[in-house]
């Protein structure tokens, strides 16, 4: 205990200080430097070493020479990175178990611990509805769900679930919440707001107390806070208007005033900065022409000076590259560099340019075009985080959480949360005559559409990949698994996914449930001008619905193109937006063991042409309006 730092019971800021006065300019650039785990994966070396002996027999002391520069690189890289993440899908190897991932991330930690001062890595993860990345870990609705829910104690525990499921697999960090107010259903990320309201989005904002814990009072203003071994560090993003950009368009341009930005879109970031947020992310988006990664005013004018935010700022991904619009990606990287540490970035995602970001940083600092108080302030603040965090007293994985992961608890969360999040458009041709709750005893039931029996399309993207899958991607219950265990069990289930005429031959259905909806997609793959429901979903369901009475449950990240002919044929409509991993939770709902509770957490349009709709705005007709929702039990909608 002889170093400061290394003493638990030193104030946190004494230990800053302490180690940041024990640091090198290559050791603090190292601490600003995130990369991607695959660039320093055990695998490079084994298969390094496959060809050190070939080449070291051809060109003998040269390549000796090489080789071991490389082993120094890569050796450097690990101890001196502040940080590593896993983009989606990035993981030790195919559905690894959490226990794998435990494995991989105490690695990593290991090696870091080995360097000269044994500052310890932060380990990040898009655990964005649950630890998504992760096979077998409980998978809960998309924040557009949970917008519907409106429901801020449900969003704090499945903060609380997600740390623990994210913690087991001895990852400390998560890029979550996106406190996006999404103003445009035709942006590709939609389902990662909560709602176009922003009073819903801040309540909403309670996850982060789930995923960090919850401050003391007293806890000083803006500064970052997390509670123990079973917190992660959350991110509050993106930082600001990402939700706004025109038309919709992912990584776009919003245009408004200062005013209507900081009322609309801004309006979350105090209160997540005062539940002690730990760190906040740049968004890719412009602000009226020029990008969020090189507004010095937003960045830290306003953010960190003005809201007192005393966390650490990270970049997204490659957003450094992005600096370079309209020039090739990734050009003019050196200032590209200059820009944003200068603008106020602390942490950059780099992920896989480590090298040049490190000689350009350097060299920048040691040019004076980058001053050194800057790259102290940006060390100070990661080291904040890493000591509130808890990483140097314990930074290898707790393997005594292993059991929370997919554990009963959590899934029986997901699925209260499903059937919170599930918003009732219509029941019934006739008002008087509603057609659910359905009968569980019927003879005979047909159960149809390309989402019925399909868990990755339930889930949407940011599930075991990036983009997400089909399939049977994790553990979980899809729709049609859910109505067998409903039904009695004298009823017949039928499935067909793309049903024919022959389908109905000689049957006697009582009814019908068609799942549709949207593939998985994330950020600007998801950008969709057309909004059409796809997999030839109303072929579908005029179908089934011209010849027995059915139920259309909609599985999407947002509103999609509702044609009043096909909704007329309709008995009743579910939104059941990105349910995750618990399909029992809509069986739940549809056959009456609970009511319907889910709002619209956004306004469902009638054409494209009235987009983009905002719900403080009453001069046109929607589909259907912003918090509008039926029940059973009450008359009406529930406005």
């Amino acid at each position: 205990m002889d170093c400061i730092y290394k003493d638990p019971n030193q104030p946190i800021e004494a230990r800053i200080k302490d180690l940041l006065s024990r640091m090198t300019l290559k050791e603090k650039a190292g601490q600003m430097t995130q990369i991607e785990r695959r660039v320093a994966t055990p695998s490079v070396l084994k298969d390094l070493s496959i060809g050190t002996i070939y080449l070291i027999m051809q060109y003998a002391l040269l390549d000796c020479v090489l080789l071991c520069i490389f082993f120094i690189q890569l050796v450097v890289l690990i101890l001196f990175s502040g940080s590593m993440l896993s983009a989606g899908g990035s993981g030790p190897f195919d559905k690894a178990l959490s226990a794998d991932w435990a494995d991989m991330v105490d690695g990593f930690q290991k090696s870091a611990l080995e360097s000269r001062l044994g500052i310890p890595l932060l380990y990040g993860i898009d655990a964005v509805h649950g630890n998504n990345s992760i096979y077998g870990a409980t998978i809960f609705p998309h924040n557009v769900g949970l917008g519907a829910t409106r429901d801020a104690d449900l969003a704090q525990r499945i903060g609380v679930a997600t740390a623990l499921e994210v913690r087991a697999s001895g990852i400390h960090y998560t890029f979550a919440p996106c406190v996006a107010v999404c103003r445009d259903p035709r942006w590709g990320r939609c389902y990662e707001s909560y709602s176009s309201d922003t009073d819903i989005v801040r309540k909403m904002t309670s996850i982060i107390t789930g995923l960090q814990g919850k401050p003391p009072p007293g806890h000083p203003k803006g500064y970052p806070f997390v509670a123990g071994r079973h917190n992660v560090v959350a991110c509050a993003k993106h930082f600001v208007g990402d939700g706004g950009t025109d038309k919709g368009i992912n990584e776009g341009n919003t245009i408004l005033s200062y005013e209507d930005l900081e009322r609309i879109h801004m309006t979350p970031y105090p209160d997540c900065i005062s539940q002690g947020v730990a760190t906040v992310m740049a968004s890719y988006s412009s602000w009226n022409g020029t990008q969020l990664h090189a507004h010095r005013f937003l960045l830290s004018d306003v953010l960190k000076d003005k809201l007192g935010f005393k966390g650490f700022l990270i970049s997204d991904w490659e957003g450094l590259d992005r600096l370079s619009k309209p020039n090739p990606h990734g050009s003019n990287y050196r200032t590209s560099i200059c820009t944003a540490v200068n603008t106020g970035i602390d942490m950059v995602m780099v992920p896989f340019r480590y090298a040049k970001f490190l000689e350009d940083l350097i060299d920048l600092v040691e040019s004076g075009e980058i001053p050194m108080t800057r790259i102290d302030d940006a060390v100070e603040r990661i080291l904040r985080v890493k000591f509130v965090a808890g990483l140097f007293e314990y930074p290898y994985s707790d393997r005594s959480l292993l059991d929370t992961v997919g554990c009963k608890l959590h899934r029986d969360l997901a699925r209260e949360a499903v059937r919170k999040s599930l918003v009732l458009l219509k029941n019934g041709k006739d008002e008087k005559k509603p057609f659910l709750p359905l009968d569980r005893k019927a003879k005979s039931v047909l159960v149809a559409g390309s989402h019925a029996d399909d868990l990755g399309y339930q889930c949407g993207g940011w599930t075991a990949t990036w983009h997400g899958a089909s399939g049977r991607i994790t553990i979980g219950t899809t729709v049609l698994d859910a109505i067998r265990e409903a039904v009695g069990d004298k009823t017949e289930v039928i499935y067909e996914q793309n049903p024919s005429p022959a389908t109905f031959e000689g049957q006697d259905f009582s009814y019908a449930i068609v799942v549709v909806g949207e593939g998985p997609y994330a950020e600007h793959t998801g950008d969709n001008s057309e909004l059409i429901i796809p997999f030839n979903a109303n072929d579908v369901i005029s179908l089934v619905a011209d010849r027995i009475p059915t139920l259309v449950i909609l599985i999407s990240g947002r509103p999609l193109v509702l044609e009043p002919w096909i909704l007329e044929k309709m008995d009743a409509l579910i939104a059941a937006w990105l349910p995750g991993s618990e399909g029992g939770g809509i069986t739940d709902v549809v056959f009456g063991d609970y009511d319907f509770e889910g709002r619209l957490p956004v306004t469902w349009f009638k054409s494209l042409e009235q987009l983009p709709m905002h719900p403080e705005d009453n001069s046109y007709d929607p589909l259907f309006p912003f918090g509008f929702g039926l029940t059973y039990n009450k008359k009406g909608p529930l406005n």
